[in-house]
């Protein structure tokens, strides 16, 4: 059974330094290749290895120290997703457009990735609510990451998208009632897996700025709606109970 455990926590081990050390190596080069001052290089290396390796030590955290495949495929969104963050730094400092095609690049994998974690999941009979959370977070921070640029070059309705989801979060800290477990709802899961695209979507630099906005605007207005009603839904399961 300590053999097991050893063997166990070894992978673990292994998986968050290779996540770590892939989110340095990806920022580096992401840097050497498109350039910059140095302190701007260090800031794009620096922020690109946070989510990866935050991502890293809450597999780490958990108990039973369990890592599936399917956390392996989120690991992996998560370097992907601290690279689009150097690049978001980096087009920040004018290094490069806001809206580019690197960033395009990387950020498509990084969302159609997350289609692929829950499958992986689901085939494996894997899926858990650690696993659940790691991938929920990833997507909140992608959405964050790539509405920051797209708010400075489209519109600055676009950074709503990103901050949605901790801003409930905040809520809830007022208001516990928004922490209560809500319901599966086939129209929040489409309107959540629409974002990702529309972003992704939205940064190419040949889509013109009018259609980006339109498209951006009303993934926004979906969203709003989606939070409202479970909002809503939580309220009244509230009220009921009391």
């Amino acid at each position: 059974m300590t053999t097991g455990r050893n063997v166990v926590t070894s992978r673990a081990l292994v998986d968050a330094v290779s996540t770590a050390l892939g989110s340095v190596f990806s920022g580096l080069l992401l840097v050497l290749l498109l350039g910059g001052g140095w302190l701007v290089q260090t800031a794009g290396v620096v922020v690109g290895v946070v989510v990866p390796t935050v991502a890293a030590m809450s597999i780490l955290r958990r108990t039973p120290l369990i890592v599936t495949g399917a956390d392996r495929v989120t690991l992996l969104r998560g370097v992907l997703t601290g690279a689009c963050a150097t690049i978001v730094v980096l087009s920040l400092a004018d290094v490069m457009p806001l809206r580019s095609w690197p960033l395009f690049a990387l950020a498509l994998p990084a969302v159609f990735l997350d289609a692929v974690d829950g499958w992986v999941a689901r085939r494996s009979n894997n899926a858990s609510p650690a696993g659940g959370r790691l991938d929920m977070e990833t997507d909140a921070i992608l959405l964050m990451i790539l509405s920051v640029p797209l708010a400075w070059s489209v519109g600055p309705w676009v950074f709503g998208i990103g901050a949605m989801r901790y801003l409930f979060v905040a809520a809830s800290w007022l208001r516990p009632v928004l922490r209560r477990q809500l319901a599966f709802s086939q129209f929040r899961r489409i309107v959540a897996g629409t974002q990702g695209v529309v972003l992704v979507a939205a940064v190419m630099p040949v889509l013109p700025v009018p259609a980006a906005a339109a498209a951006t605007g009303t993934a926004l207005v979906l969203l709003v709606i989606s939070f409202g009603k479970d909002i809503v839904t939580l309220e009244r399961a509230s009220s009921e109970g009391s």
